[in-house]
């Protein structure tokens, strides 16, 4: 008896309607995915500096250190009163550049004054019939709660003028007797570098120019010697005022500099 031959079924052709639907969801999800974590990178930076912070610095008698007076463009003519924040960040980051150029710790002020223009809104206090020191301590306000010091000493190594540290220094610089400090007045950061006199104190106290502490630093229109770009102070706010910057962009667009003014 024959048998039938076994019929042959025909593949049946898969419509790829479905599977090209599926393929556009999964890319549609990617994108959402990635635009998501674009947004976060781009607006939220205070939180990832925090999560990835090194740890704080540790100070020693090992390190040396330069001392440019307790008020930035002091002494001078701003002794009593301030100028703007611009003004202000750029004698700052001249006597940053300077540590830099001598490896040492710069030793900062631990206030900084706010120049009343930029107070119209009365966030300082203000007093009648006050003596000059009065009036310059209430139109200040502590250097850490503008700069983060941790975030700054990754690049400059700095402390503030009311730190333990500072005290230390300066008992055991008074120690120390003629090698403890070298007081320095109408200088260049070349003769310091240059002198090897002055690389084995401990403290380097530093009579910056009476005009102005960025006078220090009149060559900046050469770009070769500049060490730190403008941002890079702005870019250093502290931790509080980093959130509010982040909220700030998102609103208006303006930079840290303008917030701090404002």
């Amino acid at each position: 008896m024959a048998t039938p031959k076994a019929l042959k079924s025909k593949p049946r052709l898969r419509s790829p309607i479905p599977m090209m639907i599926l393929m556009c969801i999964i890319a549609i999800a990617l994108l959402f995915l990635f635009s998501a974590m674009d947004f976060t990178n781009g607006f939220s930076f205070s939180s990832s500096k925090t999560q990835l912070r090194k740890n704080a610095r540790q100070h020693s008698l090992h390190d040396k250190y330069l001392y440019w007076v307790d008020r930035i463009d002091c002494p001078g003519k701003h002794c009593d009163t301030c100028e703007g924040m611009g003004h202000q960040e750029s004698s700052l980051r001249c006597a940053l550049e300077e540590a830099i150029f001598l490896n040492r710790t710069l030793v900062m002020p631990s206030r900084m004054c706010i120049n009343p223009l930029h107070n119209n809104k009365g966030i300082l206090h203000k007093f009648v019939n006050a003596t000059a020191e009065e009036r310059w301590a209430a139109s200040s306000c502590a250097m850490d709660s503008l700069y983060d010091i941790d975030l700054i000493s990754e690049t400059v190594p700095v402390i503030l003028d009311n730190s333990n540290v500072w005290h230390l220094i300066l008992s055991t610089s008074m120690k120390l007797g003629a090698r403890g400090v070298a007081h320095v007045e109408g200088l260049r950061r070349v003769d310091l570098k240059e002198d090897s006199c002055y690389s084995n104190f401990l403290l380097i106290n530093r009579t910056a120019s009476p005009l102005s502490w960025f006078m220090e630093c009149k060559d900046r229109n050469n770009r070769s010697v500049v060490m730190l770009p403008y941002s890079f102070l702005p870019s250093m706010a502290a931790e509080k005022l980093r959130i509010a910057t982040d909220q700030h962009l998102l609103a208006t667009g303006h930079s840290f500099a303008f917030l701090l003014q404002k």
